[in-house]
């Protein structure tokens, strides 16, 4: 890329989750930092991770761009970028305006965030996808269901903008779609967008990995590879359970590589972070969705232990000069990330004996957020793991990984709300 003033500050839109790390890791290269929000406060679910004073100025997206794009074209900034999910839309609706030689493809936009809307997408690229219909029409599924045969088999109905697996229902043999529908339909999700259409699909069977990306100029580097382990949680389904990073030489990357990298193309981006959640299934691989942003969580930072190396740094290497980033990664310590679930809604009691994890011998990092007498829903999203906490483990030796994943569900089961089965690694 070619080199900016140093003056030329970045720009993050929605710096939230992991997109809070973007403005540190700028400072520390002695760029400015400037954020867009969409709104004058960000959703209650992202609001913890907010750091308003990491930046030199914020601008409040009102619903007209016009005035944010003039300012941003006075500023100059050195580039647009989406800090998570709820910043997608509007980073791309700005950044062809601002910068347009480093922005993703406008005819796009709606793939990269809409999930009908990108699953059309890959399907015109002719990559396979499972198969699925976006409508505000409950007799359209109804069709869609008896024309591809899928009567008594499992459906899955979800908004094609939630995150976080926020809304995302699970329909054994197909009974209950209709009432699934119907009670999602208008609803309004945990970033504040009303379900206006609903995606209703063949249920997928597999194991589901991410693939973590950063691209420049249309060239894609692979970040990181994760293996996501969930479970079915009483009604919800695809509770996290746990994470663990792949080593670049897993043979199961020879089918998923290829495969992310072709929803990229399809979907239009050419520059910035994309998170790819796939399916393996018998078939091959199958999207589930993409995020044009990094991997949330604070995925990042315990990326950078595991591969020294993450999609921030990248990002911040690229925009401020450096040769362009290596088209893979390396794998310098096994890693874990293991979520804690309640598995029913309950009274917390012996919440202190969660301190024995951060005891075990390859813990790195934990967040709780449990305490003594709180009542606790049954887990069913991201989000309410989030609310639980999670804990980190990092070691040469996988095996210990497991070992320690073991010793934390042991622990756990002095909780009341918890307990499940242990997976074995794959």
């Amino acid at each position: 890329m070619s080199h900016r003033d140093p003056a030329d500050p970045a720009v993050i839109v929605d710096p939230y989750s992991s997109g809070a790390l973007f403005a540190p890791a700028f400072r520390d290269e002695g760029v400015p930092v400037v954020a867009v929000t969409s709104g004058p406060e960000p959703p209650e679910v992202y609001a913890s991770s907010y750091q308003p004073a990491d930046f030199a100025e914020i601008i409040v997206f009102d619903g007209d761009p016009a005035p944010v794009v003039a300012r941003l074209r006075e500023i100059r900034p050195r580039c647009v970028v989406a800090g998570c999910e709820s910043g997608v839309e509007l980073a791309d609706m700005i950044a062809p305006q601002v910068v347009p030689e480093f922005s993703n493809t406008p005819e796009h936009a709606a793939a990269r965030r809409h999930k009908g809307a990108m699953a059309a997408a890959v399907a015109a690229r002719g990559l396979p996808i499972t198969p699925q219909i976006c409508t505000a029409e409950p007799a359209a599924v109804q069709t869609w269901i008896e024309r591809h045969g899928l009567a008594g088999q499992d459906l899955v109905i979800k908004p094609p903008k939630s995150v976080c697996t926020d809304g995302v229902v699970r329909l054994p043999g197909g009974a209950g779609w209709r009432d699934a529908f119907n009670e999602l339909a208008g609803k309004t999700n945990r970033l504040g967008i009303v379900n206006d259409r609903l995606v209703a699909q063949q249920y997928m069977v597999g194991t589901e990995y991410v693939v973590d990306t950063f691209s420049h100029d249309g060239r894609h580097t692979v970040v990181d590879v994760c293996r996501y382990h969930k479970i079915n949680n009483g009604p919800y389904m695809a509770v996290y359970d746990c994470m663990e990073w792949l080593p670049p030489d897993d043979p199961v990357l020879d089918d998923l590589l290829p495969y992310a990298i072709a929803v990229l193309d399809a979907v239009g981006i050419r520059y910035g972070s994309a998170h790819i959640e796939i399916m393996q299934t018998a078939d091959g691989p199958r999207l589930i969705e993409i995020g044009a942003r990094p991997h949330g969580g604070g995925h990042p930072k315990f990326c950078q232990v595991a591969t020294g190396d993450s999609q921030i740094a990248r990002t911040v290497r690229y925009f401020t000069g450096e040769e362009p980033p290596p088209p893979g990664y390396q794998l310098l310590s096994h890693m874990l990330v293991v979520f804690h679930i309640a598995r029913q809604a309950g009274t917390v009691r012996n919440a202190d004996s969660l301190k024995a994890i951060d005891s075990l011998p390859t813990h790195h990092f934990s967040v709780r957020h449990i305490a003594d007498g709180q009542w606790v829903g049954m887990t069913k999203d991201l989000f309410n793991s989030f609310d639980l906490g999670f804990a980190v483990f990092t070691h040469p030796d996988r095996d210990r990984l497991w070992a320690d994943y073991r010793a934390v569900r042991r622990i756990e089961s002095g909780l009341i709300a918890t307990g499940i089965e242990d997976p074995l690694p794959q």
